[in-house]
């Protein structure tokens, strides 16, 4: 745990608090760290075909210690959010559109909700936070020197949609959204943006490594840092931006210590997990070739979609350090999990996972 204490929390033990997305990835391990710190009184909130195994599993064990209450609903929907807010004090905001490839239902899923969600709060007057989920795919590179460490004041992309990437587009908006609402109704919320959320029960590599779309694995980050972020320690960060008192408006990027360089992670994934061959792209090939399949796209009016492009280059490729100098500073953040402990744990389930498939 962090050096916060009780004392410094804008809430107590008591106070409801809602979690949506609470039966994904980061949700479920975000409903037990704060069941691990006393908080008694939650309510996740999942999608109607959503799996709550592992809420379940948390509310067996914590038993009458604490109040968990399973909420399936739909944020399009105004009644349900408007049921799912009420009496909440704290709002973790993780839901999001993550499996949509089109921008109009990315917006929908990730702007749209977000909106219902802030207003329904609104109507209850209980509200002391409202944690909205981001990412660093909001960021540009563009212009920025090579190999500029990139924090919480480095621009945000104003095109997103340019880069073909309808989730980047999604949560650009989705910021500047509770950013209005902040401003406009004084909505008090804290943004979180995690790099890339790793740990059991992903199996994928992420593509700032590289990408298999032409049936061998491109390898195009080489010497990059890869802003990796453990799910566990990704949910602690977004606990204490949650419960930590005076950070209302603040922005917190969450990345790992000792982060691996691309080359270093892919090696230790071929030989930990599954070997496969693999080609280097350096980054200036890479680059003209983004050019390339930008200016073909744009020339053949869209028959072939820009899904290689420079503005997404800049983001995933191009060489960048990272810090989590911020909110350790003002959370008292810091990881539960060693990089080095949390790869091996990635590893091993994801070994388990290719023998079992």
């Amino acid at each position: 745990m962090s050096r916060t204490s009780e004392e410094e929390f804008i809430i107590g033990r008591d106070s409801r608090i809602l979690i949506t997305g609470a039966t994904g990835f980061i949700g479920s391990r975000l409903a037990a760290r704060l069941l691990e710190r006393g908080f008694r009184n939650l309510r996740c909130l999942g999608r109607p075909s959503g799996k709550m195994g592992q809420l379940e599993a948390l509310c067996q064990k914590y038993g009458d210690r604490a109040q968990v209450e399973f909420f399936r609903g739909n944020l399009l929907s105004r009644e349900d959010c408007a049921a799912a807010t009420r009496d909440a004090e704290v709002i973790f905001h993780l839901a999001a559109g993550t499996g949509d490839k089109s921008f109009p239902g990315a917006f929908m899923n990730s702007v749209v909700t977000t909106r219902n969600l802030i207003e329904a709060s609104h109507t209850h007057g209980c509200l002391r936070r409202f944690v909205s989920t981001s990412s660093f795919t909001v960021y540009t590179n563009n212009g920025a020197p090579r190999k500029k460490t990139l924090d919480e004041s480095a621009p945000v992309e104003q095109h997103p949609e340019k880069r073909c990437d309808a989730y980047s587009f999604a949560k650009i908006r989705q910021d500047e959204l509770v950013t209005e609402y902040g401003r406009r109704l004084g909505i008090p919320y804290v943004i979180v943006r995690p790099g890339y959320v790793y740990g059991p029960g992903k199996r994928a590599i992420t593509g700032r490594v590289g990408v298999d779309t032409f049936g061998i694995f491109l390898h195009l980050g080489g010497s990059n840092t890869i802003p990796f972020t453990h799910v566990d320690n990704c949910a602690e960060a977004v606990a204490l931006a949650g419960l930590t008192r005076g950070v209302d408006r603040e922005v917190f990027n969450v990345v790992d210590d000792d982060l691996p360089s691309s080359r270093e992670f892919l090696r230790k994934y071929k030989r930990q997990v599954r070997n496969f061959k693999s080609v280097y792209i350096p980054h200036a090939l890479s680059f003209a070739l983004c050019c390339l399949w930008e200016k073909y796209s744009e020339w053949s009016e869209g028959q072939l979609p820009p899904a290689f492009n420079r503005a997404d280059w800049y983001v995933s490729w191009k060489k960048t350090r990272y810090t989590n100098e911020k909110i350790k500073r003002l959370l008292g953040w810091k990881p539960v999990i060693a990089t080095g402990d949390g790869l091996q744990q990635y590893f091993e389930a994801c070994r388990e996972s290719f023998q079992h498939a």
